[in-house]
């Protein structure tokens, strides 16, 4: 697992545009969109990643390949957003771990930056994969839909993981840490 910084930026446009290829319902952009953007735009994403009050990870298999991103945000109003969030195919799974590990490692910290004890995700409706994941994660529907900024006749779907009152989370863990994934068989 890494922190993402704007050194990565070649890795994150990869692993960017393998996820809108992917699930294209699952992100508020196109592949076509993506495809479209310079080098510059690409190193501002990952160098945001590292900024005060963002934070991204990458889950890294053994042979340096992106295996998962996750990143959060404290948004100035609602408090700490969940986005981008995805996990290659071959490494989906509770058993493969790494929508887990890149979940622990959001949740910490979130736990440091926030003031209040909540993060906020929005999910596409038809997203079940991803929905159930969340669910199993503590994640609840709070009943907001907000449109689908791609189709506004479908809907995204906010949940909220709310910890306990006061949490205290660890130092983040240095990077790069275990656990270390196994590439493509």
């Amino acid at each position: 697992m890494v922190a993402i910084g704007e050194e990565d930026w070649r890795a994150y446009r990869a692993v960017r545009l393998e996820m809108l290829a992917d699930t294209p319902l699952a992100f508020g952009e196109t592949l076509e969109h993506a495809l479209a953007l310079d080098d510059a735009e690409w190193r501002f994403r990952a160098r945001r990643c590292a900024t005060p009050g963002n934070a991204g990870w990458a889950a890294v298999a053994e042979d340096g390949r992106w295996l998962g991103t996750m990143s959060a945000f404290v948004h100035p109003v609602e408090g700490p957003f969940l986005v981008s969030v995805f996990v290659a195919p071959g490494h989906r799974g509770r058993a493969a771990g790494v929508a887990d590990a890149l979940l622990d490692a959001a949740v910490a910290w979130v736990g440091r930056q926030a003031e209040r004890g909540t993060l906020l995700l929005h999910v596409h409706e038809d997203n079940t994969r991803a929905r159930a994941f969340y669910r199993r994660r503590g994640f609840v529907d709070t009943g907001l839909r907000v449109p689908y900024s791609l189709d506004e006749t479908t809907d995204e779907v906010e949940m909220c993981l709310t910890f306990p009152a006061a949490p205290q989370f660890p130092a983040a863990p240095s990077f790069p840490a275990a656990p270390s994934f196994p590439g493509p068989p």
